[in-house]
C-alpha cells in the first residue's frame, strides 16, 4: 500500500496559518453534519470558517481536498485513541482489544463532528485516503500494524485479508446500528463486536 499524501497545496508555515486550516476542517465537518457531502462547497467552508475564499484555495484546490484532509484527521485521531487506550489498558491478548476498538469507533460517530457522514472518506470517494486502496483497506492496514506491534501476532497476507474483511463487515453492521438508532442500537453494536471477534479468532488464534 502506498503512503498517503497530503491534499494540501502547501503546508502552513506559521501557527496562524495552521490554525486557519484547522478552522476550515472544523467548518467542513459542521457543514457535512448539516447538509451532507452534496451540500459542501468551498464557499460555504470559507463563510463558516470566517476566512476569505482565497484562503481556502491557498491550501486546498477544491472541496474534495478539504474532505480528504478531514478524513485523514479522522484516521489519525482514531489511531491515536486506539494506541492510547491499548497502552493504558490491561490488554494481554489481541481479542481483548476488539471491544475497545469498536467502542472508540462508535464514540467518534456520536461525538466527532462530521464523522458520521464522512468517516474515513467514503461519502466523497472510496479511494479518498489512498488512490490505490479503498478507505477501509487503509483503516485495516493501520489496525494490522497495531495488532502485530502490540500483541506479537505473526504478520502475514492472511492476517491482512482477515482484517480487511473484518473491517468491512464491522463497518456494515455499525452502519446498521446507527440507521436504527441515532446513538447506535446497543444490541446491534454487541453483535458487531461478536462478529468481528469470532471471525478474527479463526485466523489469528489458528496461526
Amino acid at each position: 500500500m502506498t503512503e498517503m499524501h497530503t491534499p494540501l497545496r502547501r503546508r502552513p508555515a506559521q501557527r496562524r496559518s495552521a490554525e486557519r486550516v484547522q478552522r476550515m476542517l472544523d467548518a467542513c465537518a459542521e457543514i457535512l453534519d448539516e447538509a451532507g457531502y452534496e451540500g459542501l462547497s468551498t464557499t460555504r467552508i470559507a463563510q463558516r470558517a470566517e476566512v476569505a475564499i482565497g484562503s481556502v484555495y491557498q491550501f486546498f484546490p477544491d472541496k474534495r481536498a478539504v474532505a480528504q484532509a478531514l478524513a485523514l484527521r479522522n484516521l489519525e485521531r482514531f489511531g491515536a485513541r486506539i494506541s492510547e487506550v491499548l497502552a493504558e489498558g490491561d490488554f494481554t491478548h489481541w481479542s481483548d482489544s476488539v471491544g475497545a476498538v469498536v467502542d472508540i469507533f462508535v464514540d467518534m460517530h456520536r461525538t466527532v463532528p462530521g464523522f458520521r457522514v464522512l468517516r474515513f472518506g467514503d461519502a466523497a470517494d472510496r479511494h479518498l485516503l489512498d488512490s490505490t486502496a479503498d478507505n477501509n483497506a487503509v483503516v485495516a492496514d493501520r489496525l494490522r500494524r497495531l495488532v502485530v506491534g502490540l500483541f506479537d501476532v505473526p504478520d502475514s497476507p492472511a492476517l491482512s485479508r482477515a482484517l480487511a474483511i473484518a473491517v468491512e463487515a464491522g463497518d456494515a453492521v455499525i452502519k446498521l446500528a446507527f440507521r436504527q438508532d441515532p446513538e447506535g442500537d446497543p444490541d446491534v453494536l454487541t453483535e458487531a463486536k461478536r462478529l468481528i471477534h469470532g471471525y478474527l479468532a479463526r485466523y489469528i488464534d489458528a496461526q
